[in-house]
């Protein structure tokens, strides 16, 4: 991905297009009446080019509410000829495609379910080349930038450019009180593998509640996000599906008001020379940071052999619990939060361990051949 340099900018997708791009509109097409009052209220705003809506809705579980299908396409077209809308739903096999493309939808995004699987991608990527649609590509639904990469480099290699991804977080096996951990880390992996590829953050699947949105949506703009995808209903209250994280027209037009668009570079001079001057702070910490940590573990291989030379077991679990309570009692006082310390010390564990089974299976390899 990272040599891939033939991805159009969103900006060059269609006229109009504005960078951070708003992509809003309900999770699902409900009726007519529905689709048309909350187009009409968004475009009203004057702040969102793309309508999306959900044309098809196959629920975890059969018997609720699964979308109207293919009159929900007449409506979007109904959208973009009244309003001046462009128009966004997501396809999840090549009948989808097919209806949108005859349809005229302009911009298809494929779901977290859908990504999952690289045969309907490959499917999906034969059969959009050479229509020159725009595609987005919702990340999987468990945490893998490697299959999330591969299905950009499907849609990719079928000469699919109009390409984007759309961060929309992955299934939590905890309890949380979200509805999918954002698990930031993951999308700034894939932007660091394709640093052309555009990223847009859907915060209300995110969120699973609008109370959370704002926070998200922040968040990811200050990520350096390409843009946002917030689901807005007319009235979420007698929505069909997803009403609590759908935002109405004007809460919407509220959020983007407060929401801070931060730019990536700043020509002032003072900025840069004081924030060149943060950042080698930060190298330097970095590199005596490293230096430490390799110290450490040249220690930890000490340790290891002579727990080898004395049949002591590796695991030397009171010893763990104190160097767990007292680190984090000292990083509380150096304004670490607990929650940080324990997830550096667990990652430090986990490499002293196989540090010593390593220098233990060594050791006892060496004996046998004696």
């Amino acid at each position: 991905m990272a040599k891939l340099k033939s991805i159009s900018k969103i900006s060059s997708w269609f006229d109009g297009l504005n960078e951070p791009l708003i992509i809003a509109g309900p999770c699902s097409a409900e009726s007519e009446s529905q689709v048309m009052q909350t187009a009409k209220e968004i475009a009203e705003s004057g702040k969102v080019k793309i309508f999306r809506s959900g044309i098809w809705k196959p629920r975890t579980r059969p018997g609720n509410f699964e979308g109207v299908g293919e009159d929900g396409l007449k409506w979007m077209q109904q959208v973009k000829k009244e309003f001046g809308l462009y128009t966004a739903i997501e396809v999840a096999n090549t009948e989808h495609a097919e209806l949108a493309i005859k349809h005229d939808i302009d911009v298809l995004w494929i779901g977290a379910r859908t990504t999952s699987n690289p045969f309907s991608i490959q499917e999906l990527a034969d059969f959009l080349a050479g229509y020159n649609k725009p595609v987005l590509v919702k990340n999987p639904i468990n945490p893998d930038v490697n299959l999330w990469v591969g299905a950009l480099e499907r849609f990719h290699k079928a000469g699919v450019n109009k390409l984007a991804a759309v961060h929309r977080g992955f299934f939590p096996f905890e309890a949380t009180t979200l509805r999918n951990i954002p698990k930031w880390e993951i999308a700034i992996e894939l932007k660091s593998i394709c640093n052309t590829l555009p990223i847009l953050c859907d915060p209300s699947h995110i969120a699973g509640d609008t109370e959370y949105i704002p926070e998200i949506a922040q968040k990811a703009l200050d990520l350096n996000m390409d843009g946002l995808m917030i689901e807005t209903h007319y009235n979420p209250s007698v929505a069909l599906s997803d009403m609590n994280q759908q935002l109405t027209p004007i809460q919407l037009e509220e959020l983007l008001g407060r929401l801070i668009f931060r730019t990536t570079t700043v020509k002032n001079s003072d900025f840069t020379n004081v924030l060149e001057t943060l950042r080698s702070q930060i190298d330097s910490i970095d590199q005596q940071m490293l230096e430490l940590l390799s110290q450490r573990m040249n220690i930890v291989e000490e340790i290891g052999k002579y727990k080898s030379k004395n049949e002591v077991t590796i695991l030397q679990l009171r010893r763990w619990e104190k160097i767990v309570s007292t680190r984090i009692k000292l990083g509380k006082k150096l304004g670490l939060t607990e929650e940080f310390v324990k997830k550096l010390l667990q990652l430090v564990h986990k490499e002293s361990i196989q540090r010593q089974t390593e220098v233990m299976n060594n050791l006892n390899s060496s004996s046998r051949k004696k």
